[in-house]
């Protein structure tokens, strides 16, 4: 008769949730990521300015500020795993927005469907990260975390590949040059023609949605009870008692800033490598999310046996700092830095400046693995509160972009990736000290 480890137990109990967790997290990565592509269609289908079109990452990640306190009030009466099917509910809702959102080329309509789907992921997300932190030792949260984020921006490879495959060929028949030499009508209707691609890959997402729902309904997932000994406390000092923990609050202030610079590198690359003259803008997130998976592998190969949580976060920091510079001071002629990486692979090369945000994604990646662990350490009864509240931080995606949007309407787009740099410069402070403090006095 054999018996097993403690170890090999808990490695055992947390195998299931991790599959189902990493299943979801696919899917965050899938819709969120969707963005991207979603962007520069909307700008020729609605007839948008780049300061107009970045109302997409607003109206979905603005979701995540409004929705976070409630998400946890959900959590807290339904239970985490139910809280999870009430999400994707919601999301398959959002999906449907789509439908006549598609059919009547209606800007607003598009918009609410994206804050339908940001609110689902609000509820799926609140649940789900606790569970990565909580289901295994918290010194290796940030390689689980690195797992999660393996599957989430795989799904952002795939996401605008295939958006692009399904919905984004024969292009040149609604490029502006094509368009001008229509009338009105003409115009409307070949513009109505390609909206109305959007009806379809929508309808598909509903049912995914619906069927994944069903799933973790009936699935073993078991419930996750980290606020076992909070049941007796007050509501209220529940949401504020929060404040009184400098790393959770500084934490959500630094993944405010980290989500604003990933939105940008992510959603801001097709529209400006269409300036930029690529023909294959519509696929350019997935050379970020590309980047991204290198470095979340990197994350799992090195946390924590042979770099810490905040040294990841440290040399994150110093690398978003260094390609923003490429960014801005790079070649827009020259290939030679994406003929260096990948184009000896056959994959269609971009302008160095265009390289330098895609490459953004290696320095994004491990930002987000390490400051959750990071901002959730020593909570205790707030770990649900302190996560909402780093859900809460998630708006970085939604009000960041319109300033780089603002900028790139009010001067030029490249020149407005120079808002990156003190995000980078914040979360290095939280990097080097923001983490380590556990009171507002020193």
């Amino acid at each position: 008769m054999t018996t097993s480890t403690p170890t090999e137990h808990t490695q055992r109990s947390a195998l299931t949730p991790m599959v189902i967790i990493g299943i979801l997290f696919f899917v965050f990565g899938f819709v969120t990521w969707l963005n991207g592509a979603l962007i520069p269609f909307l700008q020729i289908v609605c007839d948008l300015n780049e300061f107009q079109a970045l109302f997409v990452t607003f109206a979905f990640y603005i979701a995540y500020t409004v929705m976070a306190l409630p998400s946890a009030l959900i959590l807290r009466r339904t239970g985490y795993k139910r809280g999870m099917v009430i999400g994707l509910g919601i999301m398959a809702v959002g999906s449907l927005v789509f439908i006549p959102a598609a059919q009547t080329t209606h800007y607003a309509i598009f918009l609410i469907g994206l804050f339908v789907l940001g609110t689902g992921l609000t509820i799926l997300q609140t649940a789900a990260n606790p569970y990565v932190v909580c289901i295994g030792p918290r010194e290796s949260a940030a390689m689980r975390i690195s797992i999660m984020g393996l599957l989430n921006k795989g799904a952002g490879i795939v996401a605008p590949v295939a958006f692009t495959a399904w919905v984004l060929t024969g292009m040149d028949r609604f490029e502006e040059s094509a368009l001008v030499a229509l009338t009105a009508d003409e115009r409307a209707a070949r513009l109505a023609e390609l909206s109305n691609r959007l009806v379809e890959p929508y309808i598909y997402m509903a049912i995914a949605l619906v069927v994944l729902a069903l799933f973790v309904h009936f699935s073993a997932l078991p419930e996750l009870n980290v606020d076992a000994d909070n049941e007796d406390d007050d509501e209220v000092a529940d949401k504020w008692g929060i404040l009184k923990y400098p790393q959770a609050v500084l934490g959500a202030i630094a993944l405010f800033m980290y989500v604003g610079v990933e939105v940008i590198a992510g959603d801001t690359i097709g529209l400006y490598g269409r300036l930029e003259g690529v023909s294959h803008f519509g696929s350019l997130t997935a050379y970020t999310m590309a980047f991204m998976v290198i470095g979340y592998l990197a994350g799992i190969a090195l946390i924590p046996r042979y770099l810490s949580q905040s040294k990841a976060l440290i040399g994150s920091a110093f690398l978003g700092v260094l390609f923003t510079a490429g960014v801005l001071f790079g070649s827009s002629e020259s290939h030679a830095i994406s003929l260096m990486l990948f184009g000896w692979m056959g994959i269609p090369t971009v302008p160095d400046t265009v390289a330098f945000l895609a490459l953004l994604g290696l320095a994004n990646a491990l930002c987000w693995p390490a400051i959750w662990p990071l901002s959730l350490q020593d909570l205790g009864k707030y770990t649900s509160v302190g996560s909402a509240l780093l859900i809460m931080g998630i708006a970085g995606g939604a009000l960041i972009p319109l300033v780089f949007g603002y900028f790139a309407e009010t001067f030029t787009t490249r020149s407005a990736y120079l808002v990156m740099l003190p995000c980078y410069a914040y979360i290095l402070f939280y990097a080097f000290k923001g983490h380590k403090m556990r009171t507002w006095s020193r």
